[in-house]
């Protein structure tokens, strides 16, 4: 009976929780042996790239990181860059949404670059090969392609959708949030699964994408990674002017 009790205590203790994020163990590991390697992480990091060098690390399937603002991204970005803002919860997103195997190069706000390698290097993100010098503002002024988010407010999402017979919801918020109401027929497709490619596998090329969160951080995550995939006909809906209509609106 008490080894029954103890079991039925852990299950009620631990349902509901996710598995801890994939950086937890290097964390963990970085906590206890300490930061030996940051002065050559940070080194490494700190190399200002030109644009033909940056070019040069993106041919050879670099990570592509760019830690500006969601509002600066969305206007324009190094096509194929993944979006976490350091605004948001930066380490926390890169930490589970990034590879540790995969050299990353940077594009940040300028005086920004120290900052953003010394909290990746803190979740074991310690491969970080260089950042664009002159940030996104040379590449643009160089002529090189640049790619954009297309952003909606909640109130333009509510008169397309029943005008347009593709346009397919994505909710990116977590599965308890999803629960706590969203809008009808949306689907429900956490940032944190979006790592797997299967989940994009069902995403067909005549669905018309609005993707939303709370609160419009999550979902320029989602839209880049997307935009990664070859995935272009997307909408980011700002704002959380969608969570509070799927209070009060209908449900799946």
């Amino acid at each position: 009976m008490q080894a029954e009790s103890k079991a039925a205590f852990i299950k009620v203790v631990t349902e509901g929780i996710a598995a801890p994020p994939q950086y937890f163990p290097v964390n963990a590991r970085i906590n206890k042996e300490g930061y030996d390697q940051l002065e050559q992480v940070l080194s490494k990091g700190l190399t200002a790239l030109s644009v033909a060098a940056f070019k040069k690390e993106k041919e050879a399937n670099c990570i592509i990181l760019d830690t500006r603002h969601a509002d600066q991204f969305t206007q324009g970005f190094v096509p194929g860059s993944i979006f976490i803002g350091l605004e948001g919860r930066f380490a926390e997103w890169a930490g589970s949404l990034l590879s540790f195997s995969t050299p990353i190069i940077l594009v940040t706000e300028a005086g920004k670059e120290k900052e953003t390698i010394i909290r990746l290097a803190r979740v074991g993100l310690d491969k970080i090969n260089g950042y664009l010098e002159g940030g996104f503002e040379q590449w643009q002024q160089s002529g090189e392609p640049i790619d954009m988010i297309i952003d909606v407010e909640a109130d333009e999402l509510m008169m397309d959708i029943p005008h347009d017979p593709n346009l397919v919801v994505m909710d990116v918020r977590r599965e308890t949030e999803f629960a706590d109401g969203h809008l009808k027929d949306a689907i429900n497709l956490p940032l944190t699964e979006m790592t797997d490619p299967g989940t994009m596998a069902n995403i067909e090329e005549t669905q018309n994408l609005y993707v939303h969160c709370a609160g419009g951080y999550r979902s320029v995550i989602a839209v880049s990674m997307l935009k990664r995939q070859g995935i272009h006909n997307l909408r980011n809906v700002v704002g959380d002017g969608v969570k509070s209509r799927s209070r009060s609106g209908p449900r799946l």
